[in-house]
């Protein structure tokens, strides 16, 4: 099925995007574009600038990944995430930094929105499996049902700074929203540096600054699932919007004849079978376009596009198992 078993592994580091960002013809700008990528984040991150020759902005723009992915990792054990779910079990409140406070609070909206198949309480079940460390575990039996009944994002309230845990079993998993935001935050810094045209791509996650200086789009290429990373099955015209994917064949395992991926239904614990391979979303905020990637692809194809349609600026591209591409409204416009 799609030669699962033997392409799967080669997509954990690959982008689900691809960004067409060679020289233009600048009416103002004659020089290259300036870029610079580091592995964050646990993939590959790239900026890349069109506007400007200041090789300072790429080393702050990645200095300010790192920072974020410190305050947001669950598996860094200095971060804030890690202080909410290693806290004393009698512990009910815990006091984070606004940005923290910031993202839980958006990522409870996409569960309330998803009515919970978006569910950001999902660490239990999450650290169950391991879809990128080799060791392929499926989880079984108690353990699992165990995880499942502490999910529930009703179990978790941001006052302030303070995130109120309604339970000692709820933890927290931003992975679905965190580099949408983080991708916001840098694209917010280099506006305030001056830049007017770059693009930040976080493993996948991209975010167009503008246009490119001679005032064409950025050509955004959507990867064809389970093929060469250059083959694409469309070409997105993009101008200052944010452009997420997620798919099952971004961390995922064969094992025992089955396909497992990491899209995880948190009413089960197992990962979602609803006839959908990928959700890209085009939206303004890369935050957004995390989130309603993973919450339209969770919700299935009929509900996902409904939830899509009542969104101003917000675009989604569906792709089923049988390679049909499911445009939301507006979303063929867009295309090359």
């Amino acid at each position: 099925m799609w030669e699962k078993q033997k392409k799967c592994r080669l997509y954990l580091l690959c982008a689900l995007i691809i960004v067409f960002t060679g020289g233009c013809k600048a009416r103002h700008v004659t020089k290259e574009p300036i870029t610079k990528s580091d592995f964050l984040l646990n993939t590959f991150v790239t900026i890349t600038i069109y506007d400007s020759q200041e090789m300072e902005l790429l080393e702050e723009s990645l200095a300010l990944c790192q920072e974020y992915e410190n305050k947001l990792s669950r598996t860094i054990a200095s971060s804030e995430i890690s202080a909410i779910n290693h806290r004393e079990p009698d512990a009910g409140v815990v006091m984070v930094s606004n940005d923290t406070a910031e993202l839980i609070q958006k990522g409870l909206e996409y569960s309330k929105l998803s009515k919970g198949a978006f569910d950001i309480t999902i660490e239990p079940i999450s650290s169950l499996w391991d879809f990128s460390g080799g060791k392929d575990m499926v989880p079984e039996g108690e353990a699992l049902r165990e995880a499942v009944s502490q999910v529930d994002y009703h179990k978790i309230l941001v006052e302030g700074n303070q995130v109120l845990l309604g339970s000692p079993g709820t933890r927290v998993e931003l992975g679905a929203i965190a580099k949408g935001y983080i991708a916001d935050q840098i694209k917010a810094y280099l506006q305030g540096q001056g830049v007017e045209s770059a693009v930040i791509n976080l493993g996948g996650n991209v975010l167009c600054i503008g246009e490119k200086p001679d005032g064409s789009a950025f050509k955004i290429g959507l990867q064809k699932p389970f093929r060469d990373r250059n083959e694409t099955i469309a070409v997105l015209m993009i101008r200052d919007q944010s452009v997420v994917t997620s798919g099952i064949y971004e961390r995922c395992f064969e094992k025992d004849g089955e396909f497992y991926h990491h899209i995880l239904n948190p009413k089960d614990g197992q990962p979602y079978d609803n006839g959908l391979i990928s959700v890209t979303i085009v939206s303004p905020k890369s935050v957004d376009g995390d989130g309603l990637s993973t919450a339209c692809f969770s919700m299935g194809l009929e509900e996902g596009m409904a939830l899509l349609d009542t969104m101003p600026d917000t675009y989604g591209y569906f792709i089923t198992e049988d390679y049909q591409v499911h445009y939301s409204q507006g979303a063929k416009e867009l295309l090359q």
